[in-house]
């Protein structure tokens, strides 16, 4: 499973960095309401207690001379009691802010130790040994100085090992510096991010160093990660990992914050969302859509139906079989609905369980009556196109993650489109407190962390369909602009869902434009060289661009109950 694999790398002599200072938010966090378990500091996952631990010591760099290097660290002040599972490591080009967890077993007399199945084996256990995986040394004892070492611990049977070990030197850790997990409290991971790639300077000697995630993730899963990283040098993509997550078999997940927490998490933290200064199609509340000519059509009936305020004769349930869906009123009012209402609009907020129960995503709905059409980017050329990408009714959405040990904002997701980005908390911009900005892109409503041009196609190229966001006096406050409309963890009929949150067809009727005569026109001005191009980058956008049909609602999306696709 493991080999070592060795290379010298040439040393520069430096001191060894300090402790690392973690990252703070910019304002400090205010007293949060009572709540079960949130931002206790702690966590309880059944039999295991798990603490934050975010104080660390330097153990070795790959490159301390630049910032592309990757530095790897132990935790320290770990409490009596708790045990480290790993150690951690993250890219010394970004702010320190990084965690492992710590775990105690919880004695068997604890009420909240029979969440899980009891068996009789401890929950935690030593390692029975250590397998050398790597070293950045060559072999030569005369160059051992500043070289790293990474160790795998070898778990008991029926455990899981939960992360590796880094040392300075040849000599194997202590039995004791780590412990291993019974394997019935843990979940699978898997890599997710490249951190190291020594193979791109020594492709001889092939070394990866990854950060993880659960494997099984979303609203019902209950993988929790443990902070520390996997490493290997023949890993291929789909092998199982043979380190673990842990996993959180509370199952009332005590951690998770009550209805008064939510609102105080949005009120602290609710971000201000900024329209492009050009914006035509502005967003609305969806009682006022309804309250202004909204009608629901029904397959093969020519006349639509109102809609009440609440959406309460909507069709609920079921599956988004195109039966039903909603359209814009005939006549002159079609068009002013198009432009929305924007002292209507407001966010509207589903709360759910992220990554086992010790985060909490606070998914951000918001709704447009119409999405534009696009503008084209050819270099310095612009398109202004007259259908592409214009639809019936737009649902767009952000999510704030936040950490239950301690009720830190720790990233924000942006949609954008078929897809979206993960923004962690030091690399977004703030205007007030806490708050931080989510720029809403021009006529297509996705959502950016700063303004800018955005080009969805080949961006270094400058070859594809733009999206413009800026600053300007259109906004919404969602900190206080917002409806709870779900948070299912809270048990039934906690907060009263919206009737239209049912409708699970289309938001917006089937077109399809000639979107292809429009591009052809574009191609065939171009030079003869850039048409192939040119065509190619088309031929991969998303074809909701091409106006297949309008959105289906929140409820109908996979990241209602799944994880972001990031």
């Amino acid at each position: 499973m493991f080999g070592c694999q060795c290379f010298y790398r040439k040393r520069t002599d430096q001191l060894a960095p300090s402790e690392p200072e973690p990252y703070s938010l910019p304002a400090p966090l205010p007293q949060w309401p009572q709540g079960q378990g949130f931002a206790s500091g702690k966590i309880n996952l059944g039999e295991l207690e798990v603490i934050r631990v975010s104080r660390f010591k330097f153990i070795w760099s790959s490159n301390r001379q630049e910032r592309k290097g990757v530095t790897f660290y132990k935790p320290v002040g770990i409490p009596e009691g708790f045990y480290s599972l790993g150690h951690y490591c993250q890219s010394n080009d970004q702010p320190f802010r990084g965690f492992v967890l710590a775990a105690r077993e919880i004695p068997t007399e604890s009420e909240s130790a029979h969440f899980s199945t009891h068996v009789a084996s401890p929950a935690l256990r030593e390692p029975l040994d250590y397998t050398l995986v790597w070293s950045s040394n060559d072999g030569s004892e005369e160059r051992l100085e500043g070289c790293g070492f990474f160790w795998y611990p070898q778990p008991p049977e029926g455990y899981k090992s939960m992360g590796y070990l880094v040392t300075r030197s040849p000599k194997k850790p202590k039995l004791d510096k780590a412990r291993c997990v019974r394997a019935d409290l843990t979940d699978k991971c898997e890599n997710y991010r490249v951190i190291l790639d020594a193979g791109t300077s020594f492709s001889e000697f092939p070394f990866q160093v990854w950060s993880t995630r659960p494997s099984h993730r979303g609203m019902l899963g209950r993988g929790v990660s443990v902070g520390t990283f996997s490493c290997n040098s023949c890993w291929t993509p789909g092998q199982e990992l043979p380190t673990a997550c842990l996993m959180n078999l509370d199952p009332k997940l005590h951690a998770m914050p009550n209805c008064d927490l939510i609102h105080a998490l949005i009120n602290h933290y609710g971000p201000i969302v900024f329209f492009h200064p050009d914006e035509i199609y502005m967003p609305s509340s969806v009682s006022w859509f309804f309250e202004n000519g909204a009608l629901l059509f029904k397959k093969g009936d020519l006349v639509g139906e109102s809609i009440d305020v609440d959406g309460s004769n909507l069709p609920s349930g079921g599956r988004n079989d195109r039966e039903f869906w909603i359209d814009l009123p005939r006549g002159d009012r079609r068009n002013s609905i198009k432009l929305g209402n924007l002292e209507s609009a407001k966010l509207y907020v589903h709360v759910k369980p992220a990554l086992g129960g010790t985060f909490t995503d606070i998914a951000m709905w918001i709704f447009c009556p119409f999405n534009g059409p696009a503008t084209l980017k050819l270099g310095v050329m612009n398109f202004a196109l007259s259908k592409i990408g214009q639809h019936v009714c737009d649902w767009e959405h952000f999510t704030l993650r936040i950490c239950n040990f301690t009720g830190e904002l720790w990233s924000i997701y942006f949609s954008q489109h078929s897809g979206g980005v993960w923004v962690n908390a030091y690399d977004l911009e703030y205007i007030q407190g806490n708050k931080a900005i989510v720029y809403s892109s021009k006529s297509g409503h996705a959502s950016f962390p700063h303004p800018g041009t955005y080009i969805q196609g080949s961006a270094k190229l400058g070859i594809g369909i733009r999206n413009d966001a800026a600053r300007s006096n259109f906004y919404v406050d969602s900190s206080t602009q917002y409806e709870l409309v779900a948070a299912e963890y809270l048990g039934d009929g906690v907060v009263s869902e919206p009737g239209w949150l049912q409708f699970m067809r289309q938001w917006g009727p089937t077109i399809v434009y000639d979107s292809r005569t429009e591009l052809d026109k574009i191609i065939n001005m171009l030079p003869l060289m850039l048409q192939y191009s040119v065509a190619n980058i088309f031929s991969k956008l998303p074809v909701e661009l091409y106006g297949e049909g309008g959105p289906t609602g929140p409820k109908e999306k996979n990241n209602w109950v799944g994880d972001e696709r990031a």
